[in-house]
């Protein structure tokens, strides 16, 4: 920890030249919260199972200035994990690059950098910027706000629709070890609709890379979201991602984290259902094998009444991974007629592997619908004798038998394309061919 005060302090000058104003001005209380805070405990009763302290104790080089070659990355990195989109960007070690030959997006939308926001838009930059993370005082997400030189922010204003989705591909590039800090500010006014993809990739999977990534997401009432992140890294990546999401009465959103390859990732879910009648799902597939970790968790606080919450998760952990998932829902006193379902289920396939589970709920409600799960357990034999009775071969019935338990996932997403795309890379990842986005070079 000390290595990122004394590098903060030495070099601030050069962290704030290429920043707007308004990004900066964050960036002081934000360390200041690093500073007395330090990074999350490891064996805290949140960080069980990620150390945060350790993985970044090694000392990774930062971007202090935006690389001079970096615009050429998006050029040559084509992600289409959509058939169709209105929109696509790169960020490309924490800076932001347009896509090639966008179409224009309805009046009013805004899709581009964190710097460029907070010049053109200041006041909507300073109403949302850093408001939900710095309500949470986390040390990992005062971190990355501290660090933080550019992002990517969607504006939507009340009563726009955005038809097909923006695609958002994340890039860590480099031949030498680095700590990235990524930023996404998600702003839907009131009736607005889009969805979002966010893809995450490593361009050299033999170098060492760190990234931080924050996450704002404002669902105005009556809004529809749909944010989808998936993530194809390699073993050598170290992803530390927090989520806010703050949902007003009627918004509709829907969250999916699809994990198929990594290093070691930890993910932050933190929900307010802040207005009547508002709907979340979050679901989550990870597929991990050698020795990934994976490490889901989730806080969904239905703080009014009205209010309806379901969340998925399901791991398929092999060889010598390793898999965690908490989740907590918490109804509020006063939290009435709130449904919350919650269930995790994990698939084991060898004896090395390890799934770590805690579901929990607190209620201080008393006229409320909810329920918590978790089942691990291994192939069913029964099934996989009748698959072979039928002349199946053993190794295609385990294969079609793994295909089956993720699609309870995969069929909650709603951006048409996307669901199909996202079978047909668990099919490759389960028949052990190299793990990359079609299209991707």
């Amino acid at each position: 920890m000390q290595q990122y005060i004394d590098l903060f302090t030495q070099h601030k000058s050069r962290i704030e030249a290429s920043c707007a104003p308004l990004l900066n001005q964050a960036r002081e209380q934000a360390f200041e919260t690093f500073r007395r805070t330090g990074f999350p405990a490891y064996r805290s009763e949140d960080y069980t199972h990620t150390d945060v302290p350790g993985l970044l104790q090694e000392d990774f080089g930062f971007y202090l200035n935006r690389p001079a070659s970096s615009g050429a990355f998006p050029l040559a990195f084509h992600c289409q994990m959509l058939l169709q989109t209105a929109f696509s960007a790169y960020d490309v070690n924490g800076y932001f690059y347009s896509g090639e030959k966008n179409q224009p997006l309805p009046e009013g939308v805004f899709s581009g950098s964190l710097n460029v926001f907070a010049e053109r838009y200041p006041e909507l930059f300073s109403a949302y910027y850093h408001r939900l993370a710095m309500q949470e005082a986390d040390g990992l997400a005062a971190f990355n706000t501290a660090f933080v030189q550019d992002g990517y922010v969607l504006y939507v204003p009340e009563n726009v629709i955005i038809e097909n989705p923006i695609q958002l591909t994340n890039l860590l590039i480099g031949n030498q070890r680095s700590l990235i800090n990524r930023r996404l500010l998600l702003i839907f006014e009131p009736g607005a609709q889009a969805k979002v993809l966010v893809c995450n990739h490593t361009g050299n999977e033999q170098t060492a890379m760190a990234a931080t990534q924050v996450c704002e997401i404002f669902a105005g009432k009556g809004s529809v979201v749909d944010f989808c992140e998936m993530e194809e890294c390699s073993p050598q990546t170290i992803r530390l991602a927090a989520h806010y999401v703050r949902q007003e009465s009627s918004s509709d959103v829907r969250i999916h984290a699809i994990t198929l390859a990594n290093g070691t990732t930890r993910n932050n879910y933190r929900v307010d259902l802040a207005g009547a009648h508002a709907e979340l799902q979050l679901s989550g597939l990870t597929i991990a094998d050698q020795r990934q970790r994976t490490d889901n968790y989730t806080v969904i606080h239905h703080q009014v009444p009205d209010c309806r919450s379901h969340e998925l998760f399901q791991y398929l952990v092999e060889e010598q991974a390793i898999g965690a998932f908490s989740g907590r829902i918490i109804v509020a006193p006063g939290a009435q007629h709130t449904e919350a379902y919650q269930t995790n289920r994990n698939l084991l396939g060898s004896r090395e592997a390890r799934m770590y589970s805690k579901p929990q709920l607190e209620i201080y409600a008393d006229d409320v619908k909810c329920s918590h799960g978790m089942s691990t357990g291994q192939i069913d034999e029964t099934a996989l004798f009748y698959m072979r009775s039928r002349g199946i071969p053993e190794a295609e019935a385990r294969y079609l038998l793994k295909l089956a338990f993720t699609m309870d996932v995969l069929r909650g997403i709603r951006m048409e394309g996307l669901s199909d795309r996202l079978k047909w890379l668990v099919e490759k990842r389960f028949r052990g061919e190299l793990i990359k986005c079609q299209g991707c070079i």
